[in-house]
């Protein structure tokens, strides 16, 4: 059985060897840049509530915004 330190939870079981960082301490570099990267990614679907009158309008609208945003992709290197 292993105990959680910062929870007090014990489980009977961990998979893995993954650690909880320490607290109070920054996440290290490549896990910020990780983030950061995550962050700036765009799905190119406008912001909004759309009404569609069926589902070949909504996939032909989606596949619009996926290649626009692999096309930008593409371009940007």
């Amino acid at each position: 059985m292993d105990r959680d330190d910062r929870t007090g939870e014990v489980f009977l079981r961990v998979v893995g060897r993954r650690t909880a960082p320490p607290l109070g301490e920054p996440p290290p570099p490549e896990s910020r840049d990780a983030l950061a990267a995550m962050a700036h990614y765009r799905t190119r679907a406008p912001k909004g509530i759309f009404v569609y009158r069926s589902h070949a309008e909504m996939e032909a609208d989606r596949l619009r915004w996926t290649v626009d945003a692999m096309i930008d992709r593409a371009r940007r290197g």
